[in-house]
């Protein structure tokens, strides 16, 4: 049998989701089971004056409604969990539903219960609420001034914190030949699952248990803190995360609602289900992104970059949400250098309360933002001194020789070969061609544009020492067990939570590689933390570099075993016999051998076992990686650009992508094509925008423009692989390289089309509209 690792194979998950087989929250159905629904603030800041809820408890089908002060003493408010040291942190739990004042537009004031879920949200209307309104403030450079309105009344001109980190002197920008600076805009986006939230609780008061079914992309980590939530012991918490229909980090959270939908069903002790609308979805959800970047850039004429100073100030929201404070600080600062050789870099980051819905992690956590600021930079110095993008590029890369290499910001990247994806992508784009076609169409009075990003990110997190010295209170390892049953059928429980990235065929495809056995006796299960061992979950790319990890190093456990097993039938020494394809074979002798399913069956039975070994095949592994990993690549975007109308025409796009090695280049692919939606759709369409009042005004898909199929070309995307000396696979992560690498590429694309214009910068998302006025502006004072 061929190597399964590098195989195209198509996913096991899949046929279940796309004949309508799958079981996701809202398909949990149980006896006696009622409805809640939230009332939610319709103002950004404001004082509750009065709740009055008489009328609305007495709608028929109405079970029972709480508001704030009656969760007060019986629940615990929900905590951040990343508390980033040396950065003065000023945390505020989130809210389980505002009791004296709500800061932003879309926090729960009031759950109601019902028999019927539609009873439910007609009893919201029933619910008076009075307010005192207050001034917001929604925007975090405003947030900081003296005299803005205060978020938290306890927090001194809201700011959470401020993080620092490097040391580049004055003297290296005074004396430096070329510094550049610029500011950059990363605009809130919503991440907008096709799922939104759901939580199903269930309380047996006989027994004290809970179960949660409920949308997480880390079971183990809701558990450990809803347990502190709600004061349940975790041996009583069950929570399952049945099929999720994608999270994109939003459901990394811990949020408030879910924990509230669970003191209901234990107070009333029946069942209680609610689902996010979309609408609740847009509002109360996690945000990302919002942050204002500014950077200066110093090096020669020469080229030769030099220093980097950062300034980060980072809209939080009203909140520090489960991530928060880790994704503009740790996620974001440590990466600021990218893929180049600059010998000295500093950052600060401001973390800024405001009247928003609070931001988190989205795709990508701090790496789009960072390979942003310095992708966008190294254009501006290319253009300061008349270099090709290429060229500055080529030139300030970390050689590939120095890996493992120690960044300025003081981490390690594993492995690279940074120069061998920008020659593969200019190679598939026929960049010089591309060039002079740029130019022949300009004296056409076409506007084409080429943009260039090199990036590299920070991925697989842990390990779990580096994770407690940074302030995350998880840890960063995962587990993984193989369990072979008597007929050779293999069942694979993994710690991690896989929500549609399809690890369900990439661990069976390890576990075949590892066993030799065929795909399809494989099964991989997870999301439920009575079942599955304690894991960390799914998010930062870390599921085939850390879980994938453990599932390889447990298989290659049973394959000891099982080797041991047959040695001792076959009466021969261990290194007498060769393993290959599923069979154990005495090397020499022909026929004289064992399948692994003849092994499987004698281990269980365990009638004619090697003196001492226990019966069964079966192995764990608990990973906890020595270092982070950092894939990378190299992404070119072609646009052009109507002059009359602003209007922006993907005219190609081409991803050059090393996650080191490639356990399915299909599944591989489809990561980067997801993650690249993501990303353009943020530098060309998506943007959540408040106005001045606190009001989400973008809260519907009627004025958030989610990106569609047809809006993109044939992505032509490639992979180099450039295994990682960090984990066994070799695999670096891929899930989040296109929305990391595909803003700036795509900005500076546009940039690029524009030049003739006189337009160096413009924020996203590139609206036709906003590109149309500069272009006019641009016109006016040629």
């Amino acid at each position: 049998m061929a190597s399964m690792i590098g195989t195209r194979i198509k996913r096991k998950e899949d046929p279940k989701l796309i004949t309508g087989n799958g079981n996701f929250t809202d398909d949990i159905k149980l006896p006696g089971m009622l409805y809640a629904a939230f009332l939610r603030s319709t103002h950004a800041h404001a004082r509750i004056k009065r709740i009055d809820v008489s009328q609305a408890v007495k709608h028929p089908g109405v079970v029972a409604i709480y508001t704030g002060g009656d969760l007060v003493g019986r629940m615990k408010s929900v905590p951040t969990s990343w508390y980033v040291p040396g950065c003065n942190l000023k945390a505020k739990d989130r809210s389980l539903l505002a009791v004296d004042k709500v800061l932003y537009v879309g926090e729960g004031v009031a759950m109601v219960v019902a028999e019927d879920r539609y009873v439910a949200y007609d009893a919201l209307d029933a619910i008076e609420v009075e307010y005192e309104e207050l001034k917001a403030v929604t925007g975090q450079e405003a947030a900081l001034k003296d005299g803005a309105p205060l978020v938290h009344e306890d927090v001194e001109n809201n700011l959470a914190f401020l993080w620092k980190a490097g040391e580049v002197p004055d003297e290296a920008f005074a004396n430096a030949e070329v510094v550049v600076r610029e500011r950059y805009y990363e605009q809130r986006v919503v991440p907008n699952p096709m799922e939104t939230r759901a939580a199903v609780a269930q309380y047996n008061s006989g027994s004290g248990d809970m179960t949660m079914w409920c949308t997480s992309q880390n079971p183990h980590i809701h558990r450990m803190v809803y347990a502190e939530v709600l004061d349940i012991p975790e041996s009583k918490l069950r929570i399952i995360a049945p099929d999720v229909g994608g999270g994109f980090g939003a459901k990394i959270g811990v949020y408030a609602d879910e924990a509230v939908v669970a003191y209901a069903a234990r107070h009333l002790k029946r069942p209680v289900k609610w689902m996010e609308d979309r609408k609740e979805h847009f509002m109360a959800t996690n945000h990302a992104r919002d942050e204002v970047i500014e950077v200066e850039l110093a090096g020669k004429r020469d080229g030769t970059m030099t220093a980097l100073r950062v300034r980060n100030i980072a809209n939080m929201g009203a909140y520090l949400s489960t991530m928060g404070a880790g994704v503009p600080t740790i996620c974001f600062g440590l990466m600021v250098t990218g893929a180049y050789a600059i010998p000295q870099a500093a950052v600060e980051v401001y973390g800024v309360y405001t009247n928003t819905t609070p931001t988190d992690a989205y795709r990508g956590a701090g790496k789009p933002e960072s390979a942003y600021q310095i992708e966008r930079a190294v254009d501006a110095f290319a253009r300061e001194i008349g270099m090709d993008p290429v060229e500055i590029r080529r030139k300030n890369f970390i050689p590939k020789e120095k890996f493992p290499y120690d960044t300025a910001m003081a981490v390690t990247y594993d492995s690279g070969d940074y120069m061998l994806t920008l020659d593969k992508a200019l190679e598939m784009a026929n960049y010089e061609d591309l060039r002079r076609e740029q130019e022949e169409l300009r004296k056409q009075g076409r506007y084409l544009g080429i943009g260039l990003s090199t990036y590299v990110e920070l991925c697989g997190l842990g390990p779990s020492k580096v994770a407690g010295a940074i302030g995350l209170q998880f840890g960063q390892w995962e587990n993984a067990t193989v369990r072979v049953h008597p007929s050779g059928k293999v069942i694979v429980l993994t710690g991690a939570s896989p929500h549609g990235q399809g690890e369900d065929t990439t661990f069976a495809q390890v576990v075949a590689d590892k066993l030799g056995v065929p795909l399809e006796d494989i099964e991989v299960l997870h999301g439920d933390t009575q079942m599955i061992p304690m894991g960390w979950g799914t998010y930062g790319s870390r599921t085939t570099p850390v879980g994938g990890a453990a599932v390889a190093i447990a298989a290659e456990r049973v394959t000891e075993k099982a080797k041991k097993i047959a040695a001792h039938e076959l009466e021969v020494s261990i290194e007498d016999l060769e393993f290959s394809d599923g069979v154990f074979q005495v090397k020499g002798v022909p026929g004289h051998q064992r399948t692994f399913q003849e092994i499987a069956r004698s281990a269980n039975m365990a009638w004619n076992l090697p003196e001492g070994m226990e019966p069964a095949l079966e192995a764990q592994s608990f990973f906890d990686p020595s270092n982070f990993v950092y894939p990378f690549g190299a992404h070119i975007c072609v646009v052009e650009v109507d002059s009359n109308t602003g209007q922006i025409e993907l005219k190609r796009y081409i991803a050059v992508d090393d996650v080191g090695r490639v356990i399915n280049p299909m599944i591989a692919e489809g990561q980067v094509h997801g993650g690249l939606a993501q990303g353009i759709g943020q530098a060309l369409w998506e943007g959540a925008v408040y106005g001045e009042n606190g009001q989400l005004v973008s809260g519907t898909f009627m004025d958030y423009t989610m990106p569609k199929a047809d809006f993109f070309p044939v992505l032509e995307t490639a992979f180099t692989e450039t295994p990682s000396p960090v984990n066994p696979l070799g695999a670096k992560g891929v899930g989040e390289t296109g929305t990391t690498a595909s803003p700036p590429a795509v900005v500076n694309a546009v940039l690029d089309a524009l030049r003739p214009f006189g337009i160096t910068h413009l924020d996203m998302p590139l609206t036709p509209e906003k590109v149309w006025k500069a272009m006019q502006k641009g016109r006016k004072e040629a």
